[in-house]
């Protein structure tokens, strides 16, 4: 059976993972699924990940990230999807909780946070915002 929003499943099994107290998950690998787990990894909410061989597919393995023993992502959402795509202009970019929160935006110039694309000037399609 074929995955019509292999971002939503990476988004849910972290959530899942989360909420099931898991110090790691694993789902199949891509790129765009890389550079997601980059902007994640250096807005600090992820410790890391890896990426893996299982069965000749290639895997990646995220290190959930806790503190004083609750998540650090306290949600997690996907705001485009195949079904509606949502951009934004570099003016009209979304901020998360006043600006606690994250945006993750694809650009042309690559996959970056909300304040990384304002401060490059760039618009684009958002994927998903973190709190």
């Amino acid at each position: 059976m074929s995955m019509s929003d292999t971002i939503a499943d990476m988004l849910t099994r972290i959530r899942n993972g989360q909420s099931a107290g898991k110090a790691n998950v694993s789902f199949p690998a891509s790129k765009l699924k890389k550079s997601i787990l980059e902007v994640l990894v250096s807005e600090g909410y992820v410790v890391g990940y890896s990426t893996d061989e299982n069965g000749g597919k290639p895997v990646i393995s995220v290190e959930l990230k806790y503190f004083q023993g609750k998540p650090v992502i306290s949600r997690i959402d996907r705001a485009s999807r195949p079904g509606l795509r949502v951009f934004h202009g570099k003016n009209e970019l979304p901020t998360v909780m006043g600006g606690y929160g994250v945006a993750i935006i694809s650009t042309s110039s690559g996959v970056m946070s909300d304040r990384a694309a304002r401060a490059a000037g760039q618009g684009g399609e958002v994927i998903c915002t973190v709190q």
